[in-house]
């Protein structure tokens, strides 16, 4: 979908000042506990798959939203792994876009669906075992990764 009205008249408004923008991101496994990562066209760098929570929507919604939007796959939000924001989590788009998330992780279920690809928001999906995870645009703890660790991080 890519950013949506709300986020695109802010943007119209501020320019590439900094932004606070709520936020979710999912750990999604396949049956081997590989977990899911997205690296976006022209970036380098690879996330969890993630978005903002767009006005109206419950944090849950827009987990489930994303995921479908960026993976092609139907998924069940099942806990909160944690809550993190402040300064560690402000990134520089390559647009200039700044933000600093504040972001929900939860633990996600798949449901259905075919892991699509090819789609507009992501160059590559690759699920990845927790012994070889990717270098990400944005940084979590350690643990959220971790099939059995800990539960809510605040």
């Amino acid at each position: 979908m890519g950013m949506s009205d709300y986020y695109k008249d802010l943007r119209e408004k501020i320019g590439d000042q900094l932004i606070f923008m709520p936020s979710v991101a999912g750990i999604i496994r396949n049956d081997q506990d590989f977990i899911l990562f997205g690296r976006k066209h022209h970036e380098d760098v690879w996330g969890l798959v993630a978005g903002a929570i767009e006005l109206g929507e419950s944090p849950a919604e827009a987990m489930t939203r994303e995921a479908k939007e960026e993976t092609g796959l139907d998924i069940v939000p099942e806990r909160i792994i944690g809550v993190y924001g402040g300064k560690e989590r402000r990134y520089t788009y390559s647009n200039g876009h700044q933000v600093e998330y504040l972001t929900i992780v939860f633990d996600c279920r798949v449901i259905s669906g075919e892991l699509d690809r090819e789609n507009d928001e992501f160059a590559e999906l690759v699920f990845f075992p927790e012994d070889q995870l990717p270098s990400t645009a944005i940084k979590y703890p350690e643990h959220i990764f971790k099939a059995n660790g800990e539960r809510a991080d605040f």
